[in-house]
């Protein structure tokens, strides 16, 4: 259901520097070098497909599908592909368009007035059904509470009842894109409403069915053999998870019929002689429209569950996706008629992502790389743009309070091009001008990118802005920037102060001479306080969805951990302006005075983004 990425405009670059794949020159050899990513990984399975416009070329399953049982993957086992799933979503909506039966621009709350959201902006710019497809809503990414749900025999209306504070437009919609798997879903419920079929039935009539998935399905079933899914290990298994949003990311499909979804793409919705959708359903499909930067003619993004990706210097669609314990990807090369699909069993990333190179090498070689737009002039109004951006489009509104700042970036431009660096400019991105306010990327070493990837956004009342890579930064004010900067740095100043000032003073206290108890509080509360966010830290990047969507020791840790840091910095503060009548050493003084300023700060911050007693299952 998590789709991974969205452009991966760099990835090659550092490919071709490292020289990490070779290119298999046969199916055989393909096979030999997947079968040894799997072992040395310790991934159990593989489901793949490689696909001609002419017919699949190797479908296949390697590896384990049940490791205790020592049962074999085959081409017709099912895995779980995820996010790919919502590609029916907006096949169903096309088709209901093709039908006269709606339009993309059809207001949502019109037509399901039943189904619960919020848009301040409803009056003048409403949520549209291509707003819930092309993921412009504004609205936040499901819940943690809602994404772990266990929905078995639950209905997609009660799902969508289920939780749905995330359907909050967060800005205007139509504007900018966050990818949310709340969308897909009320896109499916509109199709139930207007069919009066439930969706997974009319998926499996319209589409399944008439493309040659006999097997695809969105529900656990004893047979074909469904794959069983593993956490990063390869060993532990990850238990069958029913979603309360089905249409978001639920399909289980094997090799064979990913294979022929891939050829279905490829030649334009035809199947067999049939043309089962109308070829220009898939161009729309390919086509992103309602970003600020698609309404400026930026042609790569996220069109209709189907995004422009960039590897090796060619320009893939498809879309990806991912479930605890399980990755998939689907990709295609429309102008050379070739695609491939590729899913394992395991929530490793690391061997998922060797895996995609080693298949798209193969399939690429040979291929003629498309030719890059030649460099333009900037645009007159370039200097403008110049300065510090944040990232505005949070897929997870519980993540801005970190991403806002992490994400700081420079943007001004040199030698006719744009470039774009983060914080400490350890890592800068070069971007050429095209045409009008289009960019693409210069990679440091490697080939020129073939498409525009980047836009400078016209003026508008709501600020300056840049789409970079699918996502989409604010110009902040320069003063804004250097305050956030220098309250960052006073921060981890005072945090790794705080650390390394503790074994001498803890030490000193073993000592009776060097007792100092006046001094006592104003010590231990800003390591107590560093030490709960050090726990904070450990529980977030170290727990999964299902232990922080529920109520656990992981979301209860999370939720301690960060009273535990609201409540020492507080009680450091008290303790500073307690010993101002106290005798206290003045180095101490002036050193607690620092530090606790600074986790004062960063409590109030975390107060205010709702992170101080955060509750991840509610």
């Amino acid at each position: 259901m998590q789709m991974l990425s969205l452009l991966a405009v760099a990835a090659y670059a550092q490919k071709m520097t490292e020289g990490a794949v070779k290119p298999a020159q046969s199916i055989t050899e393909l096979r030999q070098q997947l079968e040894t990513i799997l072992r040395d990984s310790h991934t159990p399975g593989l489901s793949a497909a490689i696909v001609r416009r002419s017919g699949p070329e190797w479908v296949a399953g390697l590896g384990k599908s049940n490791v205790a049982a020592n049962r074999a993957a085959t081409d017709e086992t099912l895995f779980r592909i995820g996010s790919i799933s919502k590609a029916f979503v907006s096949l169903s909506i096309l088709k209901l368009v093709n039908e006269g039966k709606l339009s993309l621009q059809d207001p949502v709350h019109r037509l399901v007035p039943e189904v619960w959201f919020e848009n301040p902006w409803e009056a003048t710019d409403p949520v549209r059904v291509v707003d819930l497809l092309e993921h412009t809503t504004g609205w936040d990414d499901m819940h943690l509470r809602e994404s772990v749900k266990d929905a078995k025999g639950m209905t997609l209306r009660e799902g969508l009842d289920y939780d749905h504070p995330s359907r909050i437009s967060r800005w205007r919609p139509g504007t900018r894109m966050a990818y949310s798997n709340s969308g897909p879903p009320v896109a499916a419920y509109i199709v139930e409403k207007i069919t009066g079929q439930r969706f997974e039935d009319y998926v499996t009539q319209n589409f399944f069915l008439p493309i040659g998935m006999k097997t695809a399905t969105y529900f656990e079933q004893p047979s074909p053999p469904l794959t069983i899914l593993y956490h990063r290990d390869g060993k532990t298994p990850c238990p069958y998870w029913n979603m309360a949003l089905r249409p978001a990311g639920a399909i289980n499909a094997s090799a064979v019929d990913m294979a022929a979804f891939i050829q279905f793409f490829l030649s334009r919705g035809e199947v067999g002689g049939t043309q089962v959708m109308p070829p220009a359903s898939i161009d729309r499909m390919e086509t992103p429209t309602r970003t600020w930067e698609a309404q400026q003619g930026l042609k790569a993004g996220y069109g209709l569950s189907d995004v422009t990706s960039v590897h090796d210097g060619f320009v893939y669609h498809g879309h990806n996706g991912g479930v605890d314990g399980g990755l998939a990807e689907m990709a295609y090369l429309t102008e050379y008629g070739v695609g491939c699909f590729y899913s394992i069993n395991a929530g490793n990333g690391g061997a998922f992502e060797k895996i995609g190179d080693t298949i798209r090498a193969y399939i690429e070689r040979g291929l003629t790389r498309p030719v890059a737009p030649s460099p333009a002039s900037l645009p007159a109004d370039a200097p403008n743009y110049g300065g510090w951006y944040e990232p505005v489009t949070p897929r997870y509104e519980f993540t801005h309070y970190f991403e806002r700042l992490a994400g700081l970036h420079r943007v001004w431009f040199e030698h006719g091009n744009m470039v774009f660096s983060n914080l400490i400019g350890t890592a800068s991105e070069t971007f050429v001008p095209v045409a009008g306010e289009h960019f693409r990327y210069l990679p440091k070493d490697g080939l020129a990118e073939p498409v525009a990837t980047a836009e400078l956004i016209a003026p508008n009342l709501e600020g300056r802005f840049v789409a970079i890579d699918g996502a989409t930064w604010e110009r902040v004010p320069t003063w804004l920037a250097a305050a956030e900067i220098t309250v960052i740095s006073w921060f981890w100043l005072a945090f790794y102060a705080i650390l390394l000032y503790a074994p001498f003073w803890i030490f000193g206290g073993l000592i009776e001479k060097r007792r100092r108890p006046a001094e006592r509080a104003l010590r231990v509360w800003p390591l107590v306080a560093v030490l709960s966010l050090i726990v904070y830290l450990i529980l977030w990047t170290s727990a999964g969805n299902n232990e922080l969507g529920r109520l656990t020791v992981w979301s209860l840790g999370l939720f301690f951990s960060t009273l535990a840091f609201g409540g020492a910095s507080v009680a450091s503060a008290v303790s500073l302006w307690l010993a101002r009548k106290r005798k206290i050493r003045r180095r101490v003084r002036w050193f607690s005075a620092a530090v606790t300023s600074a986790l004062s700060i960063a409590a109030v911050y975390l107060a205010y983004w709702g992170i101080i007693g955060i509750r991840t299952w509610v």
